[in-house]
């Protein structure tokens, strides 16, 4: 079974740092494109960040360039996003996503809440 478990998420002060974290399961994701996602209360959920695991190629929202950095780790088949600079607006239910090659996201994580207090 499929599967994408987010940690990580908590609650910090503005201008801090976590680090999420994505396990990965149930196949074989070096050909998939792991993106991040976050939605915040009222409103709709948003693209982050995404990376391609074969090339490592990423991605970033223009929201959290320069703070935000995607990562993987393909011995424990994990996806990061170490999140600096943490700023209250950062505040929402972050989602790990996977998608096949030309494909849309179609693997999900339940996601994990970064709250961030002024």
């Amino acid at each position: 079974q499929v599967q994408l478990v987010e940690s990580g998420g908590g609650l910090v002060q503005a201008g801090g740092s976590l680090r999420l974290s994505c396990a990965a399961s149930g196949r074989t994701f070096s050909t998939y494109r792991m993106g991040w996602f976050r939605q915040a209360p009222g409103k709709e959920r948003e693209f982050v960040a995404r990376m391609l695991w074969s090339t490592g190629f990423t991605l970033y929202a223009d929201s959290v360039k320069g703070r935000f950095t995607i990562s993987r780790d393909n011995a424990k088949n994990t996806v990061y996003l170490q999140m600096n600079s943490l700023k209250v607006e950062d505040t929402a239910v972050y989602y790990c996503a996977a998608a096949r090659a030309g494909a849309e996201y179609d693997v999900w994580g339940q996601g994990t809440q970064v709250t961030v207090s002024s």
